[in-house]
């Protein structure tokens, strides 16, 4: 994986056979120096407009996740700031992280290309394979995107609504559920409804005592996404 940007300079994200139009180009990648430690901003210039992402590279690997916020944005995640915090240990693991940031918070069509159009960026610099992981919202988005991209090969949807999971039957990829059972906002019968409709391999994690944000749960959703994302597209043990 290298850590430029110039290689997804024309690069697409398309949602081919679906009835939306979910099509974009990148134009160019601007690259500056991140807010956290051993990040880098990444804004890609796109004929929808400039989405700006997070990156977290891990030199010489393949492997990467793409992280979504829900529908108010924001790129740290639930669960006391998940996809912040992860970002270190995802890069000894050998996956190269990717937090996006939407163009248009709350607009599930819009927001899923932003998730494809970071995908096809990550696809430009060499990846070849990616989870993405999604918190309520952005749970949908998540799905939508692995129905549609072929880059990702995993699902995480943490609290995740059902409006955009109409055709999780045609996912065919790992798909890990997680909800709180005190979930006030979005009722863990979203996320059991999604898992019956959903096709194998599939799993879903109900957490005791949690709410939306997961924050009474912390270190239990940090452990289930460390272990779903190296088991799916980590570095192998038997790697040098």
């Amino acid at each position: 994986m290298t850590s430029n940007g110039g290689g997804g300079n024309g690069a697409s994200a398309s949602g081919e056979g679906d009835p939306s139009d979910l099509t974009l180009s990148i134009r160019g990648v601007r690259t500056e120096p991140g807010e956290v430690p051993g990040e880098m901003t990444v804004v890609l210039n796109t004929t929808r407009g400039e989405i700006t992402t997070h990156l977290r590279p891990c030199e010489g690997r393949t492997g990467c996740v793409i992280f979504l916020g829900g529908a108010g944005g924001g790129v740290k995640g639930p669960a006391n700031e998940v996809y912040q915090r992860i970002g270190e240990a995802l890069v000894a693991a050998g996956v190269t992280s990717l937090r996006v940031e939407y163009r248009e918070p709350g607009e599930f069509e819009e927001s899923v290309v932003d998730a494809l159009a970071g995908a096809s960026f990550l696809k430009g610099i060499g990846a070849t394979e990616a989870v993405v992981v999604g918190h309520s919202f952005g749970g949908a988005v998540a799905i939508k995107a692995a129905e549609l991209n072929e880059l990702i090969t995993g699902v995480v949807a943490m609290s995740s609504q059902r409006f955009g999971t109409q055709s999780v039957d045609q996912l065919n990829k790992p798909l890990l559920l997680i909800h709180g059972s005190n979930d006030e906002i979005l009722d863990q019968a979203a996320s059991q409804d999604i898992f019956e409709r959903a096709v194998e391999p599939k799993r879903l994690e109900i957490l005791e005592g949690a709410g939306h944000g997961l924050l009474e749960v912390a270190d239990e959703v940090y452990d289930l996404l460390h272990d779903f994302i190296t088991m799916s597209v980590g570095a192998s043990s038997a790697e040098p």
